[in-house]
């Protein structure tokens, strides 16, 4: 098909002809790499995106200092887009804004003057309207800019240049973080406190082989510019840093205030970071109406400069952990930062990384910036004592000089050939004005040449000396603690750590009402729920083409546990699911159950239960159902299945025997006590099977004897068990006549 493709020429241009899969495959994939490395992901260096570092380049072309007068950001905004970043103004500005607000941002690169929004989620006023300035932060990232200490490139039209990456001697990347999506990955950086990132680097400076653990000792986790309360487990967070991937479950700030006769109030001083609080308190206030938080009676708003929101409680007898543990479950005073540590390295690679190879990226910088800047002082010492040595000449000769430049045509080439002088020196002392005749003393000369030949030794050893430069970065990162860290305005740590009280789900159960409830789900995955326990006659409506799959009797504060094909468990609460005269929702949007995977079981969680799980491989095991209890939509994974395998069959532990049947139509009987206890695996062998598979499993009380459906659906009850019973991972034997075909049990 390709060879039949032919190239034409029309005029001057050359059409060429491709598959269209070619041609959008090649242009695609130079999109997917102009996003990643050019928009999306920061630079492990310097820890910016293009467009962050080229709008503090550009405010340093306006002499934006930290001193100087604010300047309107449209001028900014218009110079970074007219030099730097031909896009659109409105993202520019929201870059811009977002470095200016000290609810996203730890440590702000720029100070705003004016309306940049708020935490309620109010949008910054029009960029004619506001001005900004850089901040300290800025201006340690950008010192040293003009000393060669990083490599420049062309800006998009060649007529400027521009910085490939900022000489960054604040640790930007994990002091304010990053978030960006890019083609296929993401990057989410929480920030950190710099006094303890500052730590955390000059130890690993002294033990290059440190740790992540022994690093976390020293920088224990995020500090998020609102604060706040980690109630993460320190090992997941270990787990996090060590991989560079997971999650941090951050909780709201609150204190119980006492007020007269036995009342109190809780007020939340904090909320979690990049929540909006607008948002929280409609949330709040709606469940308040919905009658799903009945402890809580009002939420008000008491905010001005500080968070204050006040929550009344229905009655003063009420436990205030109780009923902060019930508002953390169901709204956004809790949220689970995600921790996905994906950066360019070198600027080029993205790669996920570890707290420890982060450090090392800015620690490595650090020094590559200092070796550059030290190279480019050697160039300014050389030349500087060139051109001494030609005025300590011109002192020597000061007569002769002037002679030569009123009376010769060509004073300069006179000059290089009686006093054997280089060009360098030729010039200065052409280009001195008259008036710097008198400063011509041969002793500040040689005073001025002897200490810059003093400090060139200092220069050529720093440059030399592997040692030398780490200590160079050691007191570069030892001044920077002590301008940024703790003791600082604003550089205290705000957000502490703390653990989950020892609260049951039962104990929770007082914020829903209790009541009966009957849940109904359909064989193609619509759910919801019908108040009161309906018989089995209450005739349901359905969509086309649908109908019932599990009915099931529970109340309002149960919980369900549903099993995927895909050995992930999934827990729904029965007062959020959809209720009144509705068809129900999609369950997939309630969970994250991938559509290739099946409903294998919807059941009431009981917390004193097991189960008996197995795969269509014919492995098993049995687990508690209350290891089965998930947080979050993903589910939880309790069965690790190979690729081509499914979770086949769960089954309540109700005696104590288990039968297995393959689709060989062989049973195998062995004792339930054969089966281990597990809270995730594989399993254990349950048949051995040549080339079948398992097709059902059934657990019961061998006195009772082994029941099944013949083919007329009559019930059978076979007592003589001897012929099947056997020990677990045997063959079994063939079933007795009158099973059924399908080989199941029921």
């Amino acid at each position: 098909m390709e060879n039949d493709i032919d190239n034409e020429e029309v005029g001057s241009s050359k059409i060429i002809a491709e598959p269209l899969t070619v041609a959008l495959g090649d242009r695609y994939l130079k999109y997917a790499l102009a996003t990643i490395t050019d928009r999306a992901l920061p630079d492990s260096r310097d820890g910016l995106k293009p467009v962050h570092r080229r709008i503090l380049f550009a405010m340093r072309g306006l002499k934006l200092d930290p001193t100087s007068a604010f300047r309107k950001c449209a001028k900014i905004v218009g110079e970074v887009m007219g030099n730097y970043h031909p896009h659109g103004d409105k993202a520019i500005y929201d870059a811009l804004a977002r470095l200016a607000q000290d609810f996203n941002i730890r440590y702000p690169l720029i100070e705003g003057q004016g309306n940049f929004g708020n935490i309620d989620g109010d949008n910054p006023a029009a960029q004619r309207y506001t001005e900004a300035r850089l901040t300290k932060v800025s201006k340690a990232m950008l010192d040293g800019l003009n000393e060669d200490s990083v490599a420049f490139k062309e800006n998009y039209d060649g007529s400027e240049d521009e910085p490939e990456v900022l000489p960054g001697a604040f640790p930007q990347l994990l002091a304010n973080g990053s978030y960006g999506i890019a083609v296929g990955m993401a990057t989410n950086i929480p920030p950190h406190n710099v006094h303890e990132i500052c730590e955390a680097a000059l130890y690993l400076i002294n033990e290059p082989n440190a740790n992540v653990e022994t690093l976390l000792e020293i920088l224990p986790g995020p500090d998020f510019p609102t604060g706040g309360i980690i109630v993460e487990p320190k090992e997941n967070i270990l787990d996090a840093y060590r991989t560079g991937k997971g999650s941090i479950r951050l909780r709201a700030r609150y204190c119980v205030e006492n007020l007269k006769r036995g009342q109190w109030q809780i007020i939340i001083t904090e909320i979690p970071y990049q929540v909006q609080k607008s948002k929280l308190i409609e949330k709040i206030a709606d469940l308040i109406n919905l009658k799903k938080i009945p402890m809580l009676l009002d939420i008000r708003d008491e905010s001005a400069e500080d968070i204050r929101l006040v929550l009344e409680p229905r009655t003063k007898s009420i436990d205030p952990m109780v009923l902060m543990e019930s508002l953390y479950k169901k709204t956004e005073l809790e949220t689970r930062i995600s921790l996905n540590m994906n950066v360019l390295i070198n600027g080029r690679i993205p790669v996920v990384s570890g707290l420890d190879e982060l450090l090392k990226e800015f620690i490595n910088h650090s020094r590559d910036v200092i070796v550059r800047r030290s190279l480019f002082r050697l160039k300014k010492i050389d030349l500087r004592l060139e051109v001494l040595e030609g005025y300590i000449v011109a002192y020597l000769n000061l007569d002769r000089v002037i002679q030569i430049i009123r009376n010769e045509d060509e004073p300069k080439k006179n000059l290089i050939k009686e006093f054997d002088l280089t060009d360098i020196q030729a010039d200065s002392i052409l280009d001195m004005r008259l008036r710097s005749l008198r400063k011509l003393e041969e002793m500040e000369l040689r005073s001025e040449r002897d200490q810059l030949q003093i400090e060139r030794v200092t220069v050529e050893d720093l440059i030399s000396s592997e040692k030398l430069q780490w200590a160079k970065v050691t007191e570069q990162i030892m001044d920077l603690k002590k301008i940024f860290g703790y003791s600082s305005d604003g550089g205290a740590r705000r957000t502490d750590y703390d653990k989950l009280p020892d609260i049951q789900y039962e104990t929770l159960e007082n914020d829903v009402e209790k009541e009966p409830m009957t849940v109904v789900c359909s064989k193609l995955g619509w759910i919801r729920t019908i108040k009161g326990h309906i018989n089995s006659e209450t005739v349901l409506r359905y969509r086309d083409g649908d109908e019932a799959e599990y009915i099931t009797h529970t109340y309002s504060t149960e919980k369900l546990l549903l099993l995927g094909s895909n050995g992930r468990a999934y827990t729904l609460q029965v007062s959020n699911l959809p209720g009144g005269r509705s068809l129900g929702e999609p369950l997939r949007i309630i969970i994250d159950l991938p559509n290739e995977f099946s409903i294998k079981t919807l059941l009431v969680y009981a917390p004193g239960e097991r189960l008996i799980v197995a795969s269509d491989s014919g492995n098993g095991f049995i687990v508690k159902a209350k290891d089965l209890l998930a947080q979050t939509k993903s589910g939880k994974q309790f069965m690790n299945l190979k690729l081509g395998t499914t979770l086949l069959t769960v089954t309540l532990v109700k005696g104590d025997h288990v039968a297995t049947v393959g689709n060989n139509r062989k049973i195998l009987i062995f004792p339930v006590a054969d089966l281990p206890e597990m809270s995730r695996g594989k399993g254990v062998r349950l048949q051995k099977f040549k080339e079948a598979k398992l097709t059902d499993l059934f657990c019961f009380n061998l006195e009772d004897g082994l029941t099944w459906s013949d083919p007329s659906g009559r019930k059978r009850v076979e007592n003589d068990l001897q012929n099947w019973l056997g020990r677990r991972a045997s063959a079994g034997r063939m079933a007795p006549r009158g099973f059924p075909k399908d080989n199941k049990f029921s």
